[in-house]
């Protein structure tokens, strides 16, 4: 039976409150070929597509017939830019292109929700009252982190905007990824072991699911 209350802790690791989950966030009756598809949606748009080759008219030179016709006892050719050839183009190369795929936005709610409800499910997610920290030190967010007994995981850190405390504080840790609710993705629930949300950031992020 999965939990749909979670408890609020500080940056101490102390409970100060609950989190009732509401229940059109949960949903693990259906949804795994919607994440399937923003999974693939996402790492096909990670690709650049910019590898590129020359086709035996782009290459330069080529142009003179490199020998007569006939009488040669070998095979008849009309460029030295022949893709058999040193030196001549590629036969069938990449070209760019975009590797994007389109996700209807009903699909991706339903992803999103499949996939934050298996997180809900496996006990991974964390709330906080607020992540607050008194400077940009590395250390000092460690330390919440090892409150928290994250510091062997690897980590999604949700906040509701971007603090230049916050971002100094967590760049320089390998296993910590910072993200806005507004733009946490389904890749990223699924590729980090543990789910931190502050509260607004949780309160924003179950509103895109709403």
């Amino acid at each position: 039976m999965m939990t749909k209350v979670l408890d609020i802790l500080d940056c101490k690791g102390a409970r100060v409150g609950e989190y009732t989950l509401p229940e059109c966030a949960l949903e693990l009756e259906k949804g795994e070929q919607a994440v399937h598809d923003c999974v693939v949606a996402f790492l096909a748009g990670q690709r650049a597509g910019t590898a590129c080759t020359k086709t035996r008219g782009e290459v330069r030179g080529g142009g003179a017939k490199p020998f007569r016709q006939k009488g040669m006892g070998r095979a008849r050719a009309g460029s030295s830019r022949n893709p058999v050839w040193t030196g001549g183009g590629v036969a069938f190369g990449p070209t760019p292109r975009d590797f994007s795929k389109k996700v209807n936005k009903k699909v991706t709610k339903l992803a999103l929700k499949r996939a934050f409800s298996e997180r809900v499910a496996e006990e991974r997610v964390v709330v906080l009252d607020k992540f607050d920290l008194p400077d940009h030190k590395t250390r000092n967010a460690q330390a919440v982190l090892n409150n928290l007994k994250l510091n062997d995981d690897s980590v999604l850190l949700t906040v509701p905007e971007y603090e230049e405390s916050v971002y100094c504080a967590t760049h320089n840790l390998p296993y910590v990824l910072l993200r806005k609710a507004a733009s946490v993705n389904v890749y990223e629930l699924l590729r980090f072991k543990t789910l931190v949300f502050t509260k607004d950031a949780l309160d924003a992020f179950l509103a895109r699911l709403g």
